[in-house]
């Protein structure tokens, strides 16, 4: 399935959760960490007021609660307008 975001909005697929600490013990599912980054998978054309300044295969970082989720195929993706993006790195 191809999904094409309208206007500013953006679609990203978030970095994995954190599966061990940095000592090495395991964190279960329900202590897991919403993941905060993600590539940008899907970019709309923006509006006559907003030019988009990401670009599919940017890595960004967001919000905790930003972006509404949706599964396409199996697998978890985000939709959020680019105004939530809070950095490209």
């Amino acid at each position: 399935m191809h999904v094409k975001p309208l206007s500013d909005r953006v679609l990203i697929l978030p970095n994995p959760a954190e599966e061990k600490t940095a000592g090495g013990l395991y964190i279960p599912d329900t202590a897991k960490e919403k993941p905060l980054a993600g590539k940008v998978v899907a970019v709309g054309p923006g509006t006559k007021d907003i030019t988009m300044e990401v670009k599919e295969g940017d890595t960004v970082l967001y919000g905790k609660y930003s972006g509404q989720e949706l599964t396409i195929d199996g697998v978890e993706y985000l939709i959020m307008r680019q105004a939530d993006i809070l950095a490209i790195i």
